[in-house]
Parts: C-alpha cells; sequence; structure tokens
C-alpha cells in the first residue's frame, strides 16, 4: 500500500473500519480518546445491520456473545400504546467496543489510548458527534434484577423518551434522551430516576428504584444534535450522521456508515485516489443510504418530543391506526 491511515475515535464506526483496512493489508494507527473497555451512552440494541455488512468489515463473529431480541413495546405515561416485533441484538458497548480493540491489534493494528488528534489529510474522522449548542441530555445506566415483559421496552414522553433492552448476563440497558434542563442535585442513577419522573414516567421509576442500578455503568452526554453533521473531510459514525436514538439503529448505521468509507480509504491508501475525493465518494455514499431513514426518523422525532404531536400519535396508536412495522421500515 502507498498510504497508510490513520483513524480519531475508537467507537464502533473507527474500530470496524480499522479492522476491515488492517485485515486487506493497510496500515491502520487508531487514536482513542479514552480506554477499553469503557461505558458509553448508547441503546446497546443492534436492528438492521445484515451479515454482509459486518463480514464486508471483518467482524462477522463480533455478535456471537449478544442477546438476541425479538419482542418490543411502546409506552406512554398512561400506559402501553403497541406490541410489536422488532428482532436485534442486545450488547454492552463496555462489551463490544472490548471485543473489537482486541481484535485490531491482534491483526496488527496500532492503537493509542488516552490520544486526542486533530483532522488532517489521512486522518478519518471518527470522533464522535461534533459538540453544538442542544436542548437534549442522553443518560444511560445498566441494571440487574429488572424485569421486562419484552426484549425492548420504549416509553416516550414529552419530555424525551427512554428505551430499556436485555443485554448480556441478565442486564438490562436504559438509554434516554430527555430535555436539557436544570436538575434537583441528583447525581449518577438517582439522576436518571429524577428525570424519569419529571417526565410523569413514574411507573418505570418505580421499578428501576426497585432494580439493582450499577452506579459504574452511568454515564451522560450532552452538546449534541441529532441529524446530519458538519464533520471533517471524511468523516463516519455520529461524526457524519446521528440518528435520532428512538429508533435503535444508531449501531447499525456506524457499522454501515464503515462499511461506506471502506472502499474509498482502499483506493486512497493504494494510492488510486486523493485524499479529499475519497471522503467526497464515502460521504456521498452515506448520504445516498442514511437520506431517507434520517428524514423519516427527523419527522417522528419531532413528534415524539412535541406534546401536540405525542397526543395525536398516542390517540391514533390507542386506535391501532399507526403502521408500526411500516415506520420501523422507514428507519432502518
Amino acid at each position: 500500500m502507498k498510504h497508510s491511515i490513520t483513524i480519531a475515535g475508537g467507537g464502533l464506526a473507527g474500530l470496524s473500519l480499522a479492522i476491515g483496512l488492517q485485515s486487506r493489508g493497510v496500515s491502520v494507527t487508531l487514536h482513542e480518546a479514552s480506554t477499553y473497555p469503557r461505558h458509553r451512552v448508547c441503546g446497546e440494541f443492534i436492528s438492521g445491520v445484515s451479515n454482509e455488512t459486518l463480514e464486508s468489515l471483518g467482524i462477522g463473529n463480533c455478535l456471537s456473545e449478544a442477546t438476541n431480541l425479538q419482542s418490543a413495546s411502546w409506552s406512554d405515561a398512561s400506559g402501553r400504546l403497541a406490541e410489536m416485533n422488532a428482532p436485534g441484538h442486545g450488547i454492552s458497548r463496555w462489551k463490544l467496543d472490548d471485543i473489537l480493540q482486541k481484535q485490531f491489534t491482534a491483526l496488527g493494528g496500532t492503537l493509542v489510548t488516552n490520544s486526542r488528534i486533530a483532522s488532517a489529510p489521512g486522518v478519518i474522522w471518527a470522533a464522535g458527534r461534533p459538540r453544538q449548542p442542544s436542548d437534549w441530555l442522553g443518560l444511560k445506566c445498566h441494571a440487574r434484577n429488572l424485569e421486562l415483559s419484552h426484549d425492548l421496552e420504549m416509553f416516550t414522553s414529552p419530555d424525551g423518551y427512554v428505551g430499556l433492552a436485555k443485554i448480556e448476563d441478565g442486564k438490562v440497558n436504559i438509554c434516554g434522551l430527555f430535555t436539557n434542563r436544570p436538575s434537583s442535585g441528583a447525581k449518577g442513577a438517582g439522576l436518571l430516576i429524577s428525570v424519569l419522573r419529571r417526565a410523569s414516567l413514574h411507573l418505570l421509576a418505580d421499578r428501576l428504584e426497585s432494580a439493582e442500578l450499577a452506579e459504574s455503568s452511568f454515564c451522560g452526554v450532552a452538546g449534541f444534535k441529532p441529524g446530519f453533521q458538519r464533520g471533517p473531510t471524511f468523516s463516519i459514525g455520529d461524526a457524519a450522521s446521528m440518528i435520532p436514538p428512538f429508533t435503535g439503529n444508531g449501531m447499525s448505521m456506524a457499522f454501515q456508515s464503515a462499511e461506506c468509507a471502506l472502499q474509498p480509504a482502499l483506493d486512497y491508501a493504494s494510492g488510486r485516489i486523493p485524499w479529499r475525493e475519497a471522503g467526497e465518494i464515502s460521504t456521498a455514499a452515506q448520504a445516498i443510504r442514511f437520506r431517507r431513514r434520517m428524514t423519516a426518523a427527523g419527522l417522528l422525532h419531532h413528534c415524539l418530543t412535541n406534546r401536540t404531536g405525542l397526543k395525536l400519535i398516542g390517540a391514533l396508536a390507542r386506535r391501532r391506526f399507526l403502521p408500526f412495522q411500516t415506520l420501523l421500515n422507514l428507519v432502518r
């Protein structure tokens, strides 16, 4: 290969692309701002990614330890709105990122942790969503001894939404997106429960108070907006596009964006095309692949976080007038 490649950001997109390139003979150095394993704000639910995508990246076995999920429910503060099939996999980022980083280094890739680098030609930007003013706060925590009625439970309110998903070792991941208002002073898992009560999801808050919440897994993030992002020339993952979390499609999009970037990165590494062209090809491929689902998800996100829209959706759902499977397919 004529050029080596550097990747900034060791999340799902950065790691899976690094593995795909390294396994094809490209020398890759990956810089991760933190260490492994680590917890990240993430729904930890993978749905919509094909085996072909994972195989193309050389990570076909990465979900072997994931929990298979099938059933899903959707509720609001007044109760259950719908039940549906939503096949997917549940696995913590603590485990999945660790599996991928070990595979990357086993292939001979160079991993530099606790390292931040600047954007430059030859650097693929996978360093996550750019910070920007936002009204949203993301919170995540793991729980044990928390019984679920379905493999995936979704709750909505005008103040945000939260999903509960089964993951490995009998644990449940709780991850939500909420309006970012001043808190009551609660911290950690207590903040999550406080925010749920503020959103009038009292029954869910009661369930979490009765469960065993893992404080070490609690994390939060603010300063972001869903949608296509304005990142450097060659960006992937959340640095390029962030779908609203209620879709459960963010992790799948991370893999798919890496797949979109794989061939342009290989063409650059072999000297067939210049850096800027490689980035433009990758960006165009991601736009084509994600435009429909991003548009549909953005409209649904607005309805789900708007009091009038949410009231209308709830009324339609209770009368069984919403085509849930069609809506699900639109954001996949």
